[in-house]
């Protein structure tokens, strides 16, 4: 299994490296949402490098995780166990397309 510490860390040297941004948080936000919308374009178009583009936004992810102090590996396992134990009803959107809604109790509000 792959260790997020390490990989946040190594994201981060490149990052001191190469002369990144280390300051500007809204900025590393913009950027990661501009890898996650070439994904999405990619996809839509039936064009290759969609799992690139998921790396890159990873990598903005790591590096933001790493800048923040936040330890990425352990808040994926808690939040994987939280959706695990999570109830949801299946409905319907607007457009006629299943759809999952959470439902809220008092222990998962």
């Amino acid at each position: 299994m792959i260790n997020l510490k390490k990989l946040q860390k190594e994201v981060m040297r490149n990052k001191i490296e190469k002369g990144f941004n280390l300051s500007d948080t809204a900025l590393e936000f913009c950027r990661a949402h501009e890898e996650l919308s070439e994904a999405f374009s990619k996809f839509n178009k039936g064009e290759k490098g969609v799992a690139e583009e998921f790396a890159d936004v990873t990598i903005f992810l790591l590096g933001m995780c790493e800048t923040m102090g936040f330890d990425l590996e352990k808040e994926l396992i808690r939040k994987i166990k939280i959706n695990k134990n999570r109830k949801y009803k299946k409905s319907k959107s607007p457009d006629g397309k299943d759809i999952f809604l959470r439902i809220r109790t008092r222990k998962d509000p």
